[in-house]
């Protein structure tokens, strides 16, 4: 039969009595029948080409009336999709209105057949990857074979090729694994990439520009570098790439690919909006060992502390090769320093998301203080605890982007309140505070005098600045109560003093008095600082040997070194 003119046809339904038995395609000077003298029954035994046991995907290229896909679903027990864009037949024929609803069928009506062939792949992932079955109405190939005919191929030739079969090859075979990153503007990831650089590990980068969503574009780059580059493992930093519903994950699985994910900020305040979390699959590293329990409750069967880390290539001591030393009277020179953010504004962007009931906000203040002095390190947990009658009204945040912003906005406020309270410490010193401009807010009644320096960047300023400093003073989030940030790393590694909080997991990193100085209490900053300020000497002797211990137990090749062998003991 001939190729139809590109003109839009005109559907008409053909009766038995009451009942439909075919749709008439009708053209200027054409017509063509749906089913013709074979009708239902030429639907029909499009079911005998499934073979039950192979466990394919059936694809119907073309709904028609509908009994087709009936036979589909008695034949096989799994799902099925409908490639079906004809919105005439589909009106007549009645056949997606009787199974939209239904939950083994996929109605696919893209308009193009690039774009249906994302949403296929996206639907053979959610079934465990198997292979396509395209089951084809003659007269949708030839009605529009740019689409139907050409979806056909795609289907027919990924069969052929069987992907998953090439995907199963042998990991960990060599030493060092090859990764492959899924890299993104995260600042870690950058260091990452370093290590792997300087410790010679084979790797691939994906570049990830929603940090959100593995999106259609995301898993195709995925699955071009499995059979690309071979990778051991895949390696993100706050599960960065992992989506929500599940999906990665469940590819991941079928794909017999380890993930390592890195959280180097509060994992509950990222895992609990994902649907799907645990996969033996999914190795979860996290930078404060206090999470290792809640971490285990939540189901992850491998969980690992993984502490910070610093670059000593680029924090560099001033007076070596690769830093000179700086003028005395370099504008930025100070006493006492302090980088870091003084979260008002951050505050006030959460509440504004969180949107929460005037009994919350009289008292969030209040929470925030007494969850900031309290072992406990799930907001959630101190609220239920703590305020039970507000409780509540927390639950009434009906979505959970709304209550993990509740969350965040305490865990900042606490912060706020406690870097406030620390730096109060320093204001006889005459600080230099590096950050957002809701300092100025924080001590725009300050007695003593301090000076303020917007935000500077981590990569191109920080390096140069620590070594500016006589003291670089630190007091860490309290999304953190017991690990380690990163200035305790990077100061000490640019041959600087950091004046720190102390935190329990300090003493597992430095040795505190010899490597460390800590402050318990914000009591006791003012009385370190003026000793220490006096003391050039064990200033520097103290940040020698921190930078001595960084080199041989805390640069991020040794991370990289940790996550591989932990990956290998695994699943190698």
């Amino acid at each position: 039969m001939a190729k139809p003119p590109k003109t839009t046809y005109v559907a008409l339904p053909v009766y038995d009595g009451a009942t439909l038995v075919d749709i008439r395609l009708v053209w200027p000077h054409r017509t063509w029948h749906l089913l013709g003298r074979g009708g239902t029954a030429r639907e029909i035994a499009l079911a005998n080409e499934i073979d039950p046991a192979a466990r394919t995907l059936p694809v119907l290229l073309g709904a028609g009336l509908g009994a087709g896909l009936a036979a589909v679903l008695a034949a096989q027990p799994g799902a099925v999709a409908v490639l079906d864009k004809e919105t005439p037949l589909l009106e007549l024929s009645n056949a997606k209105a009787l199974y939209a609803d239904h939950p083994r069928v996929r109605w696919i009506d893209a308009p193009t057949a690039e774009a249906a062939v994302r949403e296929l792949t996206q639907w053979q992932m959610e079934n465990h990857g198997r292979p396509f079955q395209p089951l084809a109405n003659p007269v949708y190939l030839r009605l529009d074979p740019d689409y139907y005919g050409a979806l056909r191929e795609r289907l027919v030739a990924s069969r052929k090729f069987d992907f998953w079969a090439k995907a199963d090859y042998v990991r960990f075979k060599s030493w060092p694994p090859r990764v492959l990153l899924v890299t993104s503007t995260y600042f870690l990831m950058g260091e990452i990439v370093t290590a792997c650089q300087r410790l010679g590990v084979p790797h691939y980068f994906i570049n990830l520009e929603d940090k959100e969503i593995a999106s259609v574009d995301f898993v195709e780059q995925l699955l071009r570098a499995v059979l690309e580059f071979k990778p051991d493992f895949v390696f993100t930093i706050n599960h960065l790439g992992v989506d929500r519903e599940g999906v990665l994950i469940d590819l991941l699985e079928r794909l017999k690919l380890p993930l390592a994910s890195w959280f180097v900020d509060n994992p509950h305040l990222i895992l609990y909006l994902y649907n799907k979390l645990v996969s033996p699959y999914s190795a979860i590293f996290t930078w404060d060992a206090d999470n290792l329990p809640t971490l285990q409750d939540m189901g992850f069967a491998h969980v690992h502390y993984l502490p910070l880390a610093t670059d000593p290539q680029r924090f560099v001591p001033a007076g070596t090769k690769q830093r000179p030393r700086y003028a005395a009277d370099h504008p930025m020179r100070a006493r006492v320093a302090f980088v870091g953010n003084s979260m008002h504004y951050k505050v006030g962007a959460r509440m504004k998301v969180a949107r929460p009931a005037r009994e919350l906000l009289l008292q969030y203040r209040e929470i925030a203080a007494e969850f900031s002095a309290h072992d406990e390190r799930s907001v959630r947990a101190f609220l239920a605890a703590s305020y039970p009658e507000l409780m509540v009204h927390f639950q009434e945040l009906e979505t959970p982007e709304r209550q993990l912003a509740f969350e965040t906005m305490i865990t900042w406020e606490a912060t706020r309140q406690y870097r406030k309270r620390c730096l109060e410490g320093v204001l006889p010193f005459n600080p230099l505070i590096v950050g957002d401009r809701g300092w100025r807010i924080t001590f725009r009644h300050a007695p003593q005098p301090w000076r303020w320096h917007e935000e500077i960047n981590y990569y191109m300023d920080l390096p140069f600045f620590y070594p500016l400093v006589d003291i670089n003073f630190n007091c860490t989030s309290k999304q953190m109560k017991g690990a380690v940030n990163q200035r305790v790393f990077d100061v000490p590694a640019a041959g600087a003093f950091v004046l720190t909080d102390w935190r329990l997991q300090i003493e597992n990193l430095f040795e505190p008095g010899k490597e460390v100085i800590c402050f318990h209490d914000s009591d006791e900053v003012a009385p370190l600082a003026r000793q220490y300020l006096n003391d050039p000497q064990a200033r520097q002797a103290i940040a020698t040997a921190a930078r001595r211990r960084i080199l041989s137990a805390h640069t991020y090749e040794h991370r990289v070194e940790s996550i591989m062998r932990t990956m290998l003991g695994i699943y190698g």
